[in-house]
C-alpha cells in the first residue's frame, strides 16, 4: 500500500530511513518544535539532538501506515511503524506544516 505523504512529511521518512541527518533536521523549520511524549526539543539544535539520541542515531526505520490532513488546514496526523535499535512499533505522529518544513511535531503514546 502506497500512503501519499505531504511533501515535509515525506523528506522526514525519506531523511530517515536514508540516514542523512542533515536532511532530517533541514525538513524543519529554524524555530520547529518536537514534542516526544512530553520531552520538548526546540529549533535545528534542539531537534538534531533528538535525532541523535532517539531517530537516526538508534537507527530508526520509517515505514508509513496512513496519513491525513485533520480538521485545521496544515495539520496531519502521521501513522508510522517505527522500527531500529530505539523504540519499535506502530503509533502517530501529528505534524503542523510551514510549507515544505515541519514546524512541529507531537509523537504521542498510542
Amino acid at each position: 500500500m502506497t500512503v501519499n505523504l505531504p511533501a515535509a512529511v515525506a523528506t522526514f521518512v525519506d531523511a530517515t530511513n536514508a540516514g542523512d541527518s542533515d536532511a532530517f533536521v533541514a525538513a524543519f523549520t529554524p524555530d520547529a518544535v518536537l514534542d516526544d511524549w512530553g520531552r520538548t526539543f526546540t529549533g535545528h539544535d534542539g531537534i538534531a539532538r533528538w535525532n541523535v539520541t532517539d531517530n537516526i542515531g538508534k537507527r530508526s526505520h520509517f515505514e508509513p501506515v496512513s496519513a491525513e490532513e485533520t480538521g485545521t488546514p496544515g495539520v496531519w496526523t502521521v501513522v508510522l511503524t517505527v522500527t531500529g535499535d530505539g523504540y519499535n512499533g506502530t503509533g502517530p505522529m501529528t505534524f503542523t506544516l510551514d510549507g515544505d518544513r515541519v514546524a512541529r511535531l507531537v509523537i504521542s503514546p498510542t
